[in-house]
């Protein structure tokens, strides 16, 4: 009883330091099971001490140590498996041999043995999907037990002389089985509560990121400016409960809210040498109030005691601005707050570049808009204000007619704007230039559009039918002798629906060549519906020389339109 007493001390004192030293970040690979080759190392390493440990805390008895070393070679098979638990026990093995004994090569052999017990049964269980199984106290303590009971068989088989070993065995047996099990059982324990508190805190931290993401998300899409730097440091100062919340730019500060916010002005430029530090120097900066101080730049009894700045970084790691996050004195800074920070700053710089990425995206639409707009206006003004002087001294009212629609035609030109509208408003684009081209033209010019009623509401980019149809006269129709006829119609299709237009004179590829030198027309036509409904869709031109000329248009079905159409109206 009193080795079994004296023992059991001996395993507080083990299991004291096991308890300080599972609060250091060194115990966290522990707390999961892993494959990779630094995590096994850092379980070897660790055990390998307590295996160590434990033969120096026993208690010598004839010529032999009583010891807990098996708990730290059983743990160390049934957290790092089978290799881990045999280097382990190996490891111990050898150092107990080197303290010699008539029992030091079976306590080598036997604590060998227990490592590789305990990875046995942690590939077991492992290929049985029971990974909890693992952390079980009441497995370790059974485990532990069996092994203690092996150990005490190889010392009666190996150590010499029989008759001594067996007065050892019968010694030591009931205090080190009891010993080492309920070591094994307590410091699995820990590893299981750690293990428990650390996936309670990153559930938590899981579910705080997501909740400030989805709370954030979109707001610096249209830019880092005050309104949305004020929305993004209202939600932090929520969900962190820190003591304020900063967001500026490269000079001032656009937002500022929590303890401080008296003086800490809105609008004022930067003056904190921490953020001019993360903004020179690309980097985070934190004054924990400890280590490094802080000190207010702006009033000296300001109640802040630390803080971290985050620099907001676009494309190549230009910084933009920074968000900063304080605690008052007297308070520690969580590191969680610390890493919510970083996150939501990278977020939000991913924001940022993404709406600046659909602003220039928006003014591509409003360049090619205008391009249309360049080639349209200059050749056809000449031939129409040709037309009209031509008309003007036979038919007045005509010429009149005429000067209404070039006007409606210009008119509508520098009103659209937009990227999209409707095909309703795209033919009656097309009539204004239309009838202009038949005055040119006279009976050389047929134009039919059979587009029912039902598809005059479909969505599709502006300047679509009108390049189109222009190229079909200016490099088809108005190269022939006889009278050419163009044709707009809409067929309806399962997944899309295609909108053509097609003419009588069949001379694409004669006029490929001038086409692409005007710049209007398909090339520019398909890479707008392109960029608005996906890759599916666009221009196709079927051609048979000298007979006919068919563009297709592929657009989505009106369902599809509408709703693409929607989405870019939500997320312009």
């Amino acid at each position: 009883m009193a080795l079994i007493i004296s023992l059991i001390q001996q395993l507080s004192v083990f299991l004291v330091i096991a308890y300080l030293f599972s609060k250091t970040p060194i115990f966290r690979p522990l707390v999961s099971i892993s494959v990779s080759l630094p995590h096994k190392v850092v379980i070897y390493f660790v055990f390998s001490g307590f295996c160590i440990m434990g033969t120096y805390f026993g208690l010598e008895v004839q010529d032999a140590i009583a010891n807990t070393r098996a708990v730290g070679a059983v743990l160390g098979g049934l957290l790092g498996g089978p290799v881990v638990g045999f280097l382990v026990g190996l490891t111990g093995g050898i150092h107990r041999y080197s303290l010699g004994g008539f029992t030091d090569l079976a306590c080598m052999i036997s604590t060998t043995l227990e490592g590789l017990m305990g990875g046995l049964l942690h590939l077991y269980l492992v290929k049985k999907r029971n990974i909890e199984g693992l952390f079980s106290p009441w497995l370790a303590f059974f485990i532990t037990l069996a092994a203690e009971a092996v150990q005490m068989g190889v010392i009666l088989l190996i150590a010499k002389p029989f008759d001594q070993a067996l007065a050892l065995v019968t010694l030591i047996a009931p205090p080190m089985l009891i010993a080492n099990a309920l070591g094994a059982a307590l410091f699995m324990h820990m590893i299981r509560d750690q293990k428990a508190m650390f996936d309670k805190f990153s559930s938590a931290f899981s579910a705080k990121a997501m909740l400030i993401a989805d709370r954030t998300v979109g707001i610096a899409a249209k830019g880092l400016n005050q309104a949305s730097a004020e929305k993004i440091a209202n939600i932090l100062l929520e969900e962190t409960k820190v003591g304020a919340v900063a967001v500026t730019d490269k000079q001032r500060v656009l937002a500022f809210t929590g303890i401080g916010h008296q003086h800490h002005v809105v609008g004022r430029a930067i003056c904190s040498g921490l953020t001019l530090e993360a903004i020179n120097n690309n980097k985070v900066v934190f004054a924990d109030g400890i280590n490094i101080p802080y000190r207010c730049s702006i009033d000296k009894n300001c109640k802040l005691g630390s803080a971290i700045v985050i620099p907001l970084r676009i494309g190549d790691g230009e910084v933009v601005g920074t968000i900063k996050l304080y605690e008052p004195k007297h308070k520690l800074f969580l590191n969680i707050n610390k890493t919510l920070g970083e996150g939501i700053a990278k977020l939000l710089s991913s924001q940022i570049l993404f709406g600046q990425f659909l602003e220039q995206k928006r003014l591509l639409t409003e360049s090619e808009l205008k391009l249309i707009h360049a080639q349209i206006n200059p050749h056809f003004l000449f031939n129409a204000l040709n037309t009209i002087s031509a008309v003007t001294r036979s038919d007045p009212d005509k010429a009149r007619d005429l000067l209404l629609n070039l006007s409606h035609f210009f008119r509508k030109n520098l009103k659209r704007s937009a990227d999209i509208t409707s095909l309703d408003e795209e033919l009656k684009h097309v009539e204004s230039y239309l009838t202009i081209e038949r005055a040119r033209f006279g009976d050389r010019l047929t134009v039919e559009i059979d587009i029912p009623d039902t598809y005059r509401s479909l969505i599709l980019p502006c300047f679509t039918l009108q390049p189109i149809i222009e190229n079909a006269i200016k490099h088809g129709t108005s190269h022939l002798l006889e009278a050419g006829v163009i044709k707009v119609s809409i067929q309806p299709h399962t997944t899309h629906l295609c909108l053509c237009v097609t003419d009588n004179a069949g001379l694409y590829q004669a006029t490929k060549v001038r086409d692409e030198e005007s710049g209007l027309g398909s090339d520019i036509v398909d890479k707008r519906i392109k960029s608005q409904f996906g890759p599916d869709y666009g221009l196709t031109i079927e051609c048979e020389p000298n007979v006919t000329t068919r563009v297709n248009i592929r657009l989505p079905l009106p369902t599809q339109t509408s709703t693409q159409a929607s989405a870019k109206e939500l997320n312009p």
